[in-house]
């Protein structure tokens, strides 16, 4: 059994704060390196009397690479950074349910336990998700479906606090022919 994410309570208001800040780290870094970028090429490439659009435009493209490799191999796996991926990760285990969803809903409505699991902490997921970005309005979209199902799974006498994705649900529930 691999668990590919786990959900954690976090202070909504610490994590916008973190994020905030990690945001605006990433956003200086863009800034300074595209900038620093398109003065050299256009002091080494450039010439006075025309246009120097494409150079400008090449140092901001490069300095977007360079902002990205260093985010990713630098920055990712550091402190500043984790609230950040800890949001990204979420989003990416809710949206690895969302594109077996019409799988997931066959195998609810025929009564499969993992796709029932699945289903579960995609609610959960969604909820937390949600709770972080401050998002209430949205919180009570998929009440009653949220509440449905924690009742059939109670039924069936099955966890109903499905905090962690694990990968032998997803290999189960996509294997649901619809």
């Amino acid at each position: 059994m691999a668990i590919l994410f786990e959900i954690e309570q976090r202070d909504p208001v610490v994590y916008r704060q973190r994020t905030r800040k990690s945001t605006v780290l990433v956003l200086a870094l863009f800034a300074v390196l595209a900038m620093l970028i398109s003065s050299v090429l256009v002091a080494l490439l450039g010439q006075p009397d025309v246009s120097n659009f494409r150079w400008n435009l090449t140092g901001v493209l490069l300095g977007l690479a360079l902002t990205v490799v260093i985010v990713r191999f630098g920055l990712w796996e550091r402190e500043v950074m984790e609230p950040a991926v800890y949001g990204w990760r979420l989003k990416r285990s809710l949206m690895r349910v969302t594109n077996i969803m019409h799988q997931v809903k066959a195998g609810v409505d025929s009564g499969n336990a993992d796709a029932m699991q699945l289903l579960r902490f995609y609610h959960l997921g969604l909820l937390e998700m949600h709770r972080l970005d401050g998002n209430s309005s949205a919180l009570e979209d998929l009440v009653a479906e949220r509440e449905q199902l924690r009742q059939a799974l109670q039924q069936q006498g099955q966890e109903t606090e499905c905090y962690q994705l694990r990968s032998e649900w997803l290999a189960a529930v996509k294997a649901i022919k619809v």
